[in-house]
């Protein structure tokens, strides 16, 4: 398709085009429509590239002109390819977007808890369950540290933030685009069906019978669950895990940020 050349971002007669990408600043508005209109926003040249390589479709690219030669060798033929100055994209989204390049993608099919199972298959695997985590820049980083410590998959609760929000996806390095995830349906009932598919579910958490990380002896299939920002896992998803872990840590500091324990959990429970 050819290129397009956008001399005026208010033109109503691009206005059509231009939709998937207003209103970039209103989180609440986003959340609600990218889902229901079946689209997301991968942003900046490497996530877009991981995007595509993933074998996400595009629906269409704001690029700016340099942008847009980068990423000539990978642009398809079949979805529209619009152009605009780097500093006309503020005008349009609302938000200052430094790299010149956002592309609306399709987004894929919601997998359930079963889905995730049946892709992954028997075996040694490793899972990373999310219990309500709701910002979308600690989503990103818990994905971006599942995929550097060679994670199967993610599981994250029905109120946990939208992996494939724009900031989610970027924090992520575009890992959330190759990473397999999916949504419980039922919760926490939904970890019953990883002990069934044979998880053990170590939740960390600072329980009283909790076990310190580095004396837990790691079983061959597990599920780590962590739980949102302030108040840490709630009480029915705790009684739903198999084992209570903790990261020990100086007295004077109660908990990590969820991002970082993460990073430790998966570090230390790696397989070796």
């Amino acid at each position: 398709m050819p290129r397009i050349e956008l001399d005026d971002l208010t033109d109503p007669a691009y206005a059509d085009l231009l939709r998937d990408y207003t209103s970039l600043k209103d989180v609440q508005l986003r959340a609600r429509r990218e889902p229901a209109e079946g689209l997301f926003l991968a942003e900046g040249v490497e996530v877009v590239r991981r995007a595509l390589a993933a074998g996400h479709r595009p629906r269409s690219f704001l690029l700016s002109p340099a942008r847009a030669d980068e990423l000539a060798d990978v642009l398809p033929e079949d979805a529209p390819v619009l152009l605009a100055p780097a500093a006309a994209f503020e005008r349009l989204t609302g938000v200052d977007l430094h790299r010149g390049a956002i592309a609306s993608m399709h987004r894929p099919p919601q997998r359930t808890t079963a889905d995730l199972l049946a892709a992954l298959g028997p075996g040694p695997r490793r899972l990373l369950v999310l219990e309500d985590v709701v910002d979308h820049t600690n989503v990103g980083a818990l994905f971006r540290s599942a995929a550097a410590f060679g994670v199967d998959g993610v599981l994250v609760s029905p109120r946990c933030a939208d992996p494939l929000y724009r900031r989610s996806v970027r924090v992520s390095m575009g890992t959330v685009l190759h990473l397999p995830w999916a949504r419980a349906t039922t919760w926490p009932g939904d970890l019953d069906l990883l002990r069934g598919n044979g998880f053990t579910v170590a939740a960390l958490a600072l329980a009283d019978d909790s076990v310190e990380l580095g004396e837990f002896r790691a079983p061959e299939r597990l599920a780590l669950l962590l739980g949102t920002e302030g108040d840490g896992l709630s009480r029915r998803a705790l009684a739903g895990a198999d084992v209570a872990v903790r990261i020990p840590m100086d007295e004077r500091v109660d908990s990590l940020n969820v991002a970082a324990a993460s990073a430790v959990a998966l570090w230390q429970t790696r397989p070796r």
